[in-house]
């Protein structure tokens, strides 16, 4: 039952995205951004924290999972060492995925072939 419920709320936030790009101007980007700091504005009201605990996968892969990453991050690095932690908190908790998106993105560049797109 843990998958069935990963695979709705992840399906769910992926169409939640799909009808933004469908339906307004904005463009992927500022969607993409908008995700992550509706997760990270959603874990500071005690939101998102139940519904990862809940979803599992489907909550904390997305970004709005990686903005809930951010967010615990900084709240943990500020009780452990103050103000400081503001600024390294995030990037502290979310640097094993920040350093794995580089690595496999080195590695497709080094496999892949560069072309033009016209």
């Amino acid at each position: 039952m843990n998958y069935v419920w990963a695979f709705v709320v992840g399906g769910a936030i992926c169409v939640i995205g799909q009808l933004f790009i469908d339906y307004t101007k904005l463009t992927p980007a500022r969607i993409l951004t908008g995700y992550v700091v509706a997760g990270v504005v959603l874990s500071a009201v005690g939101v998102y924290k139940p519904l990862a605990e809940f979803a599992g996968a489907g909550a904390s892969v997305p970004l709005l999972g990686f903005g809930h990453l951010l967010a615990q991050g900084v709240v943990q690095a500020v009780d452990r060492c103050g103000l400081p932690g503001a600024f390294t908190g995030g990037l502290t908790a979310a640097a094993g995925g920040i350093a794995a998106s580089l690595i496999f993105a080195v590695a497709a560049a080094l496999v892949g072939k560069s072309r033009d797109q016209n």
